[in-house]
């Protein structure tokens, strides 16, 4: 929203929609006086076809079609103030919806302040401004700004609006031209309105207004960043740079860019810096190749985060790539807030329902409970992209770079998972491990036939609960085993249409066949869905989900280190929802 654009809430009446003609009516202004910092502001309502075709925005947003919402198409005066009859758009036909569940109720309108006159509250001695605005748009928003940003609707709190009353215009001739001179003073200075109000307010004198303003425009020029300005959508930094992260995320990866990144695609990494540095409003002539790169690098440009966000999104897809079975499909995903060990508090059911008595006394039933824990650690590595490389364009090691540290957070999870599931963890809640005979999910040893698949369902439909009691009926639904026995695995679970029943695979269609390379032995695994009955459990911090890519200058090399770290653990939250079989 520009500086100079003021907001007033306007009245919402969402009893006046149409849905047919797609239109909803908003009381533009009351008339009524309203206290602003400093000054009472009073509006004179202006004509009503002024208004007639003016944009209706999204919150005040001016940066891109995608928040034009609609069209005022009609106006006019009537007991309330000002009204408008605002027609929605195809495009943002969910604001019908929400309009009518009574979910938006908030509209806004921004204007700037035409002719002023000025006048002084008999009652209270404050100063009266007197406009005629010049609306230029309407706004549906989430919610009412506050008092200091007055934006006005028919449900304004009672101590926000001042009624207004007759006054006496009248005039101080030397306090007048003191403020008049302040005004001036922070119009040169660059400071807002606000300001000078503030000013005049704490009726400063002449030279004392200009030490303030002298002051603040030290502090602007030492502290305010550059702040660049986009004319349309195209044009905006933000745009830009996400279209030249996609053409050269398209270069380093060979995949098709996409219709708004292909006029990037043949920038090398040369003209993207140039781009980056120019952009901030630093100018690139006679700069060689490597003072280009350490401009870029040095300086408050987007070419650092250019180069990571490319690097980390080839990261991420060679870390899905090489994805572990036993963490995406065994596993159950959770979180961390901190590096403490987490705990996984399980409580038992509460039994079956007791016979109520003739008194109707309801018998109170207790409840088992266990609990695991695990802590995270963090992994990390860096590696670094030389400035001969920067200078060549040579994209080749970035790639390779990025994909390898994704390939490698991808084993180091999954390194993390096979060495909990192949260790057969204690668990908490009776200190025996994971897979025991006394949990009556661990078998003698045999080799991976129907018959131990038949004896691992028996074992695991009979799983109890907490209480030691209670049936859980787990499901057999994931076989794991190692590369030895993958084919065995493979035929034991085709479909074959047996001559007769007692050939007949029950088996088949049951089971989904998970292959883990870690595996090296012929013993096999059988999970229930983590859904129901998780066994497994791995968690993130939860500020960074997954393994995070940062860059900065490099110091040890000439050109850009980058750092992957990964914040991750795992461990065994139950057994009753796995059964192992060590193999013949």
């Amino acid at each position: 929203m520009p500086l100079d654009l003021m907001t007033r809430r306007a009245a919402f009446r969402p009893s006046s929609l149409n849905r047919d003609n797609r239109t909803v009516r908003v009381t533009v202004s009351t008339g009524a006086a309203v206290q602003r910092r400093g000054y009472i502001e009073r509006l004179t309502l202006p004509d009503p076809q002024t208004i007639v075709g003016l944009p209706v925005l999204n919150t005040h947003r001016q940066d891109g079609l995608d928040n034009l919402l609609g069209r005022v198409v009609a106006a006019g005066v009537d007991d309330a103030g000002l009204w408008a009859d605002v027609q929605i758009s195809e495009r943002a036909d969910w604001l019908l919806g929400e309009i009518e569940a009574g979910i938006v109720t908030s509209a806004s309108i921004g204007y700037r302040q035409g002719k002023a006159t000025r006048s002084t509250d008999p009652a209270t001695g404050q100063p009266v401004r007197t406009i005629t605005p010049e609306i230029s748009e309407i706004s549906f928003v989430p919610v009412p700004a506050d008092k200091g940003a007055t934006i006005r609707s028919n449900q304004m709190e009672n101590d926000e609006i001042t009624v207004e009353d007759t006054s006496t215009e009248t005039r101080d001739d030397d306090r007048t031209q003191t403020r008049a001179a302040i005004r001036q003073i922070a119009r040169s200075a660059g400071l807002t309105s606000e300001q000078a109000d503030d000013m005049v307010d704490r009726e400063l004198s002449i030279t004392e207004a200009r030490a303030e303003a002298f002051v603040a425009m030290q502090d602007r020029g030492r502290t305010t960043p550059r702040i660049r300005t986009a004319t349309s959508e195209a044009d905006n930094p933000a745009t830009v740079l996400q279209r030249r992260a996609d053409a050269l995320f398209a270069r380093v990866n060979g995949e098709a860019p996409s219709e708004e990144a292909r006029p990037y695609m043949n920038e090398s990494l040369r003209d993207m810096a140039r781009a980056c540095v120019e952009a901030t409003g630093t100018s690139t002539r006679a700069m060689d190749a490597d003072q280009l790169f350490r401009a870029a690098m040095h300086t408050t440009s987007d070419f650092p985060q250019l180069l990571t966000s490319t690097g980390n999104r080839t990261l991420v897809a060679a870390y899905q790539a090489a994805q572990s079975p036993v963490k995406t499909t065994l596993a159950r995903q959770s979180t961390l807030a901190d590096f403490r060990p987490g705990t996984r508090l399980r409580l038992s059911d509460v039994g079956t329902l007791s016979k109520v008595s003739e008194s109707g006394e309801i018998t109170h039933t207790s409840r088992a409970e266990a609990s695991e824990s695990y802590a995270l650690d963090t992994y990390a590595t860096q590696f670094a992209i030389s400035r001969k490389a920067l200078i060549n364009d040579d994209l080749g090691a970035f790639r390779d770079w990025g994909a390898t540290a994704g390939r490698m957070a991808a084993e180091t999870e999954a390194n993390l998972m096979l060495s909990l599931l192949l260790g057969n963890p204690t668990m908490g809640e009776d200190g025996k491990a994971l897979f025991h005979a006394d949990h009556g999910n661990l078998a003698a040893g045999s080799a991976l036939e129907i018959a131990a698949l038949d004896a691992a369902r028996k074992a695991m439909r009979g799983m109890k609960a907490l209480d030691g009691k209670t049936p859980i009926n787990a499901t057999p639904r994931y076989l794991l085993v190692g590369p030895e026995l993958e084919t065995t695995a493979e035929q034991i679970l085709a479909s074959i249409y047996a001559a007769t029943v007692a050939d007949a695979n029950p088996f088949t269609g049951r089971l989904t066949l998970l292959v883990e390379p870690r595996i090296a032995d012929e013993s096999f695994y059988i999970f229930a869905d983590p859904g129901v009955l998780p066994v497994l459990e791995y968690s993130y911090l939860s500020s960074a989900q997954g393994p995070q890519m940062a860059s900065r200058e490099g110091w040890d090399v000439l050109g850009m280190e980058f750092r992957v770290v990964l914040d991750f653990g795992c461990g065994a939250v139950d057994w009753r929802g796995a059964y192992l079989n060590p193999g013949a």
